[in-house]
């Protein structure tokens, strides 16, 4: 096929009318973006590793509009950084085994204070008092899933 032919098709025109590239990429660009690809995952595993980051669902209304049930979120498990503002989780200090996600609004002598975003769904510090600094589990810091990528 002769290029004044390749550009009468409906296809070519179709893609040069959206800004499309009629090109293809080639073997080498390909390859240039799977190594791309592949550098970014294994950055992400040993930031993972290097900075302990761990994963939780979010399984509660009481951050809306924050974060909603189902969320999937990153959090590092470094409790001694935990600062006014930030979001954590811990453990219910009334059930062991069942993981909270609130918001630190005090740092007191005994602990940390939480409260939920959404104070008519959330059982918080109003419920149980201070927590123990070191029943924080993880400060969360990034939301990356069902929703866009965002920080916390």
């Amino acid at each position: 096929m002769r290029m004044d032919d390749l550009l009468r098709s409906k296809h070519v025109a179709h893609l040069l009318v959206s800004g499309a590239s009629p090109y293809t990429r080639s073997p080498r660009q390909r390859r240039a973006e799977t190594q791309s690809k592949s550098s970014a995952i294994l950055t992400v595993c040993g930031a993972a590793l290097r900075f302990r980051l761990t994963r939780y669902e979010v399984a509660e209304e009481s951050m809306i509009p924050v974060l909603q049930p189902g969320d999937w979120v990153l959090g590092v498990r470094d409790p001694g950084s935990v600062d006014v503002g930030d979001v954590v989780v811990v453990d219910h200090p009334g059930r062991p085994g069942f993981r909270l996600v609130k918001r630190v609004v005090e740092r007191d002598s005994d602990g940390v204070v939480l409260a939920g975003d959404n104070p008519g769904r959330s059982v918080d510090s109003r419920h149980f008092g201070s927590v123990p600094a070191g029943a924080v589990l993880a400060r969360l810091v990034l939301v990356y899933h069902p929703r866009p990528l965002r920080p916390l």
